[in-house]
């Protein structure tokens, strides 16, 4: 590559932002939390670049699954670091943090892609049949993780015992397992959309592709370090307004889905809402499907009890957002209303978080 290339700012924040945090000055004070700040943006937009940079070498659906697979990675190493750090006091840490990705993602990341393509193109079509695919496997095991919990009998409260979590880990991956077999093989055709000027595509070289490959996994990771080294400072902004202590999962669960969500409004702009799909959905199927049966590893290993059931108040509200998503993507088209909806439904459950 070129000099010039790599004095671009998606070459420069990154290594900046991993300076940055190796130099110990952030949580110094306000001024260096702003600076921290603005490189972790920074890394956030420098990361979507980058995985578009794969994205375009290695043709979707394979594009969309490298970016969910390498978030969802680090969120679990973020994960299992605080819970092994936490001990008994971060029981629930895995169950909020999925049940915060999952609401986001399916309220959040989707409602704007839909809301902004709704507003520029009127409707956006996409395969029916890539969106039940998803749905059928992301509810399934959403039932399975978060909510079966509640009803089993073998240990008092929303607890698995043992035999159960590894029943639930592997029932986990065999679904995420045989999704993906068919995302990439036997149904490939699903989840892509023929592209009708193939030829105004630029694909980038191996070279470049294996460098932005290196990079991209550096901006998330740095973007995931620099969010848990502000967490200090957003718990105590959380504390000064009154807000539970959840809050901060939520927002650190944001953060970490940034690349994601920028990547998926930027395709919603540019009229294609099935990347958007695959980018929100594959994400969600990730995040619940790979980090379950990893933290229950863990718990096992370190004998650490882990509370998986969500309360009656979060039940109704994933009730609610994976119904409303179901009704939105079963027609093949978007448009403004169904995205409005699904942002309703993310600022009630930020609302209910703040306000229990």
């Amino acid at each position: 590559m070129r000099l010039k290339e790599l004095l671009h700012y998606t070459y420069i924040f990154p290594v900046l932002a991993v300076g940055y945090y190796f130099s110990g000055l952030m949580g110094g004070g306000v001024f260096y939390d702003v600076i921290a700040g603005l490189l972790l943006t920074g890394s956030v937009l420098s990361a979507v670049h980058h995985a578009e940079v794969v994205a375009h070498k290695v043709g979707e659906p394979f594009g969309t699954i490298i970016l969910a697979l390498c978030i969802t990675i680090i969120e679990v190493a973020l994960i299992i670091s605080l819970m092994v750090a936490g001990g008994d006091q971060a029981i629930t840490l895995a169950r909020d943090t999925v049940f915060a990705a999952v609401m986001i993602i399916l309220n959040g990341i989707l409602g704007i892609c839909i809301l902004v393509g709704g507003v520029k193109y009127h409707e956006q079509f996409f395969a029916r049949t890539s969106a039940t695919t998803y749905l059928v496997s992301i509810v399934s095991i959403l039932v399975l993780t978060l909510v079966l919990p509640n009803f089993t009998s073998s240990v008092n409260g929303p607890f698995y015992n043992e035999a159960q979590l590894v029943f639930i880990s592997i029932a986990c991956l065999v679904i995420y397992g045989v999704f993906l077999m068919v995302q990439t093989v036997r149904h490939r055709s699903y989840f892509i959309v023929p592209d009708e000027h193939p030829e105004a595509h630029y694909i980038p070289s191996l070279n470049k592709t294996l460098i932005s490959f290196g990079f991209l996994v550096v901006c998330l990771v740095i973007v995931v370090l620099m969010a848990k080294g502000l967490s200090g400072t957003i718990e105590g902004m959380v504390q000064s307004i009154g807000a539970p202590k959840s809050l901060v999962g939520v927002i650190i669960a944001g953060v970490v889905l940034l690349p994601e969500g920028v990547a998926a409004i930027r395709a919603a702009r540019s009229n294609q809402i099935q990347s958007s799909l695959n980018l929100a959905l594959g994400s969600a199927l990730a995040s619940i499907g790979l980090t379950i049966p990893a933290v229950s590893t863990v718990c096992i290993v370190y004998d650490i009890p882990l509370v998986l059931g969500l309360d009656k108040k979060d039940i109704i509200l994933l009730s609610l957002s994976v119904f409303i998503v179901m009704l939105s993507l079963s027609r093949g088209k978007t448009n403004v209303l169904y995205g409005t909806v699904l942002l309703v439904n993310l600022a009630a459950y930020i609302f209910t978080v703040i306000v229990p």
